[in-house]
């Protein structure tokens, strides 16, 4: 029981200390999310985050705060759902709050103005990066590669709402997977899955031999 509480109060600190120094919202937080929970406290994988934020992202609600809640249920249960959660949830809390009452003295403060100038800059870096590193565990063939790049051309140029192309992906994703499997092809859900490509090699020639 007390190592369950242990962890419960881990994850809350965990996400408590990455709120207060991440702006640009939900997905700017996705590389210190990445950081703690995969590299420094060893909690899920890399592929498995994937997972997670992807699912996040398709429901309702700040990205960062569902992928907390996500994260904390598969470590410790309800009780970290609710820890992760409230981790991300109060820092903000607290420091708009804090802004609330002081923004209006400093609002015209040219070196307040100068320092969101450079904030926002970083904030494009982080999203970008966690793009990356996102794609990295996500884009794992030409087929995954062309769905992404087609939904962002769609979004840049079409302006599809975010919510069409979620269940797009989704739809487009199934096909494909229908199409390999009815062709014989290797299935590959996660990069460096080799038991799942062996099986699938497995099933291909079985597949030919009776044929």
């Amino acid at each position: 029981m007390k190592e369950e509480w242990k962890k419960v109060f881990q994850l809350f600190w965990s996400f408590f200390k990455i709120g207060p120094v991440t702006f640009g919202g939900g997905y700017a937080m996705i590389p210190l999310i990445e950081k703690e929970v995969v590299h420094k406290k060893n909690w899920v994988k890399s592929e498995d985050l994937t997972d997670v934020f992807a699912i996040a992202g398709t429901i309702p609600g700040a990205i960062a705060v569902n992928a907390a809640t996500f994260i904390g249920h598969r470590i410790a249960g309800i009780r970290g759902a609710i820890a992760a959660t409230l981790g991300t949830l109060l820092p903000t809390f607290i420091i708009v709050l804090v802004l609330c009452g002081l923004l209006s003295s400093f609002q015209e403060n040219p070196y307040v103005e100068s320092a969101f100038f450079g904030i926002r800059a970083a904030t494009v870096a982080l999203i970008v990066y966690a793009g990356i590193k996102i794609a990295r565990t996500s884009l794992l063939d030409k087929a995954t590669f062309t769905l992404a790049l087609s939904m962002v051309l769609a979004m840049l140029i079409f302006h599809w709402h975010p919510i069409f192309v979620i269940f797009l992906g989704a739809l487009l994703g199934i096909l494909i997977i229908k199409i390999k499997e009815k062709l014989g092809m290797i299935v590959r859900f996660e990069k460096n899955d080799e038991e799942k490509e062996i099986k699938n090699k497995t099933d291909s020639v079985n597949q030919q031999v009776g044929m």
